[in-house]
């Protein structure tokens, strides 16, 4: 697995590579809200990434990194452990039409907040995620009636496949990690490239900009 995860990782820092280039720190969007793919994340250290980096920059890499680790789990999941499988069919076949506006997106948007922030004193008469809710609670109340009952014994080997699903996401995350460092030197230097440069620019705009009339 560590040489495959290997060659995803440089795969995936190659994407975000092709990808640097086009971003401008003037399209970036402001947010006020944790993100969860980002927020103390461990890959983030791995990369190198501090706290100048923005989040636009760094959550286009750590999504693409996520996809890996999400998929190897998936697939470890549908080959070991049977009942955390049809779970997820199950849970997946009575959401099937739902509304998701977070799905179908570019890996570097994939997990974005899918509405802007809201400005004070102005409420929106309806958000996209509001939207996708409404629509998740719809078919969470027509599939009730077909929730499974589950004995004590279907319950707890339920319990130890879902234990070790999470302790094998540990582990592929941990090879991830370790992966990723391997790659810290091109990130480092295309972040000094295409990205400080930018926020130099901005800071310097911002300066002349705060200046006091002579």
């Amino acid at each position: 697995m560590v040489d495959s995860l290997e060659g995803q990782v440089r795969t995936a820092v190659d994407a975000w590579l092709r990808w640097l280039p086009r971003w401008r720190i003037g399209t970036a969007r402001a947010r006020t809200r944790v993100c969860r793919v980002c927020f103390g994340s461990p890959v983030a250290v791995a990369a190198g990434f501090d706290g100048d980096v923005p989040h636009a920059v760094q959550h286009a890499l750590l999504n693409r990194l996520r996809h890996i680790v999400d998929d190897e789990v998936d697939s470890y999941t549908t080959r070991n452990l049977p009942l955390v499988t049809r779970e997820l069919r199950r849970a997946a076949e009575v959401g099937v039409d739902g509304y998701r506006p977070d799905e179908g997106l570019a890996l570097e948007f994939d997990g974005l907040d899918v509405d802007p922030e809201p400005e004070p004193g102005q409420p929106f008469l309806f958000t996209l995620e509001g939207l996708a809710a409404e629509e998740a609670a719809r078919h969470a109340a027509d599939g009730l009636d077909d929730e499974p009952e589950f004995s004590d014994e279907a319950k707890a080997a339920l319990r130890r496949e879902l234990a070790l699903a999470d302790e094998h996401a540990q582990s592929v995350g941990t090879a991830l990690c370790f992966a990723v460092v391997a790659q810290r030197e091109r990130i480092a230097d295309a972040v000094d490239r295409l990205v400080e440069p930018q926020v130099e620019e901005l800071l310097a705009e911002l300066s002349r900009t705060l200046e006091p009339p002579r």
